[in-house]
């Protein structure tokens, strides 16, 4: 059983016919946490979309939860993003549907069949995220903070082996930045890997960890300053 959850060897990413990537050689091991950071238009969003199945690997190899992504096959898409928990920085849960009926939703769409098992499973996510009181509330009913929290929990439902954050805390204030923030690091201390996508530099400064830089299609790992007393 491979210690990687994400391998790529020599890849070339390809966007609208323009080179996003070349070669890029990265591993990401199980129960990792590993931040991405660039400027915008570095190729950071390209690179999040080639894990889950959005962009194809255009040349190079690529292991994914223990997919093959070159060559990845349309109906396979649905079984690899099933292995992998998806955040973005606009929560994207259905504004006409409460949080369970969200999640329900997630579960069944990804074979869930017994209604016993989703309401158990959705409990435990919630309670996983400390939101187990708000199955009742509509997204629009909950704040910025709580939305993204509810997005960890979406995420979490069919216990992927990697978390993808695309700046889970952009939209964000400091303050509850901080809060999703101790809530993905806890998560990580379970054994959960994450890479996360981010422009804010105040969080890799307050939570330390491996960083990865996109920059001139190149993928880098940069070594982090430690801050002065």
């Amino acid at each position: 059983m491979s210690s990687t959850v994400v391998d790529f060897n020599k890849a070339k990413i390809v966007q609208r016919d323009q080179v996003i990537f070349e070669a890029i050689d990265l591993k990401i091991a199980k129960g990792e946490f590993v931040y991405l950071i660039g400027k915008t238009g570095s190729g950071k969003s390209s690179l999040l979309k080639t894990l889950y199945g959005e962009l194809p690997l255009n040349s190079g190899t690529g292991q994914v939860a223990g997919f093959n992504l070159l060559g990845l096959k349309e109906r396979q898409i649905p079984d690899l993003r099933r292995k992998l928990g998806i955040v973005f920085q606009d929560f994207q849960l259905l504004n006409d549907r409460n949080i369970y009926e969200n999640l329900r939703f997630v579960l069944k769409a990804t074979g869930w069949t017994q209604e016993a098992q989703i309401s158990q499973r959705i409990e435990e996510v919630l309670s996983r995220v400390g939101m187990n009181d708000q199955g009742r509330k509509l997204p629009y009913q909950m704040s910025g903070g709580e939305q993204q929290r509810i997005a960890i929990a979406r995420a979490l439902l069919n216990d992927p082996e990697l978390i993808v954050a695309d700046e889970p805390t952009g939209n964000l204030d400091p303050q509850t930045s901080m809060e999703v923030m101790t809530l993905l690091k806890d998560l990580n201390k379970n054994g959960r890997s994450i890479l996360m996508a981010t422009h804010d530099y105040a969080l890799l400064l307050k939570h330390p960890s491996r960083t990865l830089k996109c920059e001139d299609g190149r993928v880098f790992e940069v070594v982090q300053k430690k801050p002065t007393a």
